[in-house]
């Protein structure tokens, strides 16, 4: 079973006059910052910022390094964040490609992206984790960097430099210092992004050591990946090898932030860290094993409520919408056509002006085209089977297809008569439920997006001025 839905309604099913909401039975998450043993955090206003709100953090270890994973955006323009960071991850893990490794510290920076800015700003990046690992008492190699903020300006480093000194001495291993890393890195978002759950693993001993695994994130602009999310941090205290934790985090992030979208656009910088400290005393989780299973269903359980806070404050959004797909030939198909559906601006609009507009449902998932070969492998398709479906449509007979808006079925292979005025007030929630059914196979994916307001083009427009 796929972690995030259930296969309650298959192909042929009774489905009565309204389609139910898919279960998730991950699990629950609550939206608060608890820090996992093993780590401390901090952040503060170093100046990045014109606004003087906190733009600096960083996340350390309390007893060597950590495991990490991490997945990054497939823009073609790569911010040197990302290129320092994967090439430190490959040195302290050889052979992992740069996607896992081990680190002590990450350092974060918001109101520069540091994209598009030349030798400089690598050189920028490489002196700030010099200095984040001379005063930690670790190696450069050993830090790993996320940036957030405006493409093309590069880091004031004084001013970086001086605040990382001061940062240091701040760190903590409390929940409030993760808070504080999670508002340092805020930039357009009006809330901060906090996600934790904990789970039973056998100890040494066989007996139950309760794990934790808690997830920062931000980014509710340039929110259309093919990765991960703007910047997200994964901590647990679990013990697992870098291998094991990409093992279970490539998968989660193309079931969560990979159905996430806000406005079409895929950032420079898009990063996720998990970081395992083994902290807890729980035994070394193995690859595919029944351990693996537990810590990556709630790895993505936190991926999960990160990507939907991130969907529900998208820039100018009032309203967060959800498509549930079932009865696809597979879950890839399904994933596929949720994605679509909430990336159509014709949708988005509708749902902002509360129009049951079944139409634009409909388009959006004929419209629907599975994603590149590398994304569905990573999602778990094998390659022979992922090269010739990438960029094809899903299966989808019109006939078959079902449609319900906010818990009214609208369409059953022909238009449905339905009371629109109680669906428009349906709709007028925080968030409106977009229920599809394929009637071919026993196929289900979910994806997360929000309305199209009036307040992102405002608020676009004036980005940098």
């Amino acid at each position: 079973m796929q972690p995030g839905s259930d296969r309650s309604s298959k192909a042929g099913a009774s489905l009565g006059d309204v389609l139910a909401p898919l279960t998730n039975p991950l699990p629950p998450v609550e939206e608060r910052a608890v820090m996992p043993s093993g780590f401390r955090a901090a952040g503060l206003a170093c100046g990045i910022k014109p606004s003087g709100r906190p733009d600096l953090a960083l996340v350390a270890t309390l007893d060597g390094p950590a495991a990490v994973a991490a997945v990054f955006t497939r823009n073609a323009v790569v911010a040197a964040p990302i290129r320092l960071s994967r090439a430190h991850l490959n040195a302290t893990e050889i052979g992992g490609g740069g996607r896992f490794g081990w680190a002590d510290a990450v350092v974060a920076t918001a109101g520069s992206a540091n994209a598009a800015t030349g030798p400089e700003g690598d050189a920028d990046q490489e002196e700030l984790s010099r200095a984040v690992a001379a005063l930690l008492n670790t190696e450069p190699e050993r830090t790993l960097a996320l940036s957030t903020g405006v493409i093309g300006v590069r880091l004031p480093m004084p001013q970086v430099c001086d605040g990382v000194a001061r940062l240091v001495a701040l760190l903590e291993p409390t929940n409030a210092g993760l808070e504080a890393f999670a508002t340092a890195i805020m930039t357009t978002d009006t809330k901060v992004k906090l996600a934790t759950t904990s789970v039973e693993l056998p100890g040494p001993d066989g007996k139950g050591v309760t794990v934790t695994v808690s997830g920062i994130a931000k980014g509710v602009g340039m929110i259309h990946p093919r990765m991960a999310t703007m910047l997200s941090l994964i901590l647990t205290d679990a013990s697992a090898s870098p291998a094991t934790l990409f093992g279970l985090l490539s998968p989660a992030v193309q079931r969560t932030w990979n159905q996430t979208s806000v406005d079409g656009d895929t950032s420079t910088n898009d990063t996720v860290f998990l970081l395992a400290s083994g902290s807890s005393k729980a035994r070394v989780v193995a690859t595919a094993s029944p351990d693996a299973e537990i810590l990556g269903r709630a790895v993505e359980s936190v991926a999960r409520s990160l990507a939907r806070q991130q969907a529900a404050d998208g820039e100018g959004a009032t309203t967060l919408i959800t498509c549930q797909v079932s009865g696809a030939a597979d879950d890839y198909d399904a994933r596929a056509i949720a994605r679509a559906v909430v990336s159509s601006s014709l949708l988005k609009a509708a749902v902002h002006g509360r129009d049951p507009n079944w139409g634009r449902v409909a388009s959006a998932a004929g419209n629907a085209r599975l994603p590149e070969e590398q994304l569905l492998e990573a999602a778990g398709l094998h390659h022979t089977e992922a090269m010739p479906r990438a960029g094809r449509s899903p299966e989808l007979e019109v006939d078959r297809l079902r449609i319900a808006i906010a818990g009214t079925l609208v369409f059953a292979g022909a238009p449905l008569p339905f009371d629109r005025d109680a669906v428009r007030a349906a709709m007028n929630a925080p968030e409106v439920l977009i229920r599809l059914d394929m009637g071919l196979g026993d196929g289900i994916g979910e994806a997360f997006g929000c309305d199209l307001t009036e307040g992102y083009v405002i608020e676009n427009a004036e980005y940098t001025t």
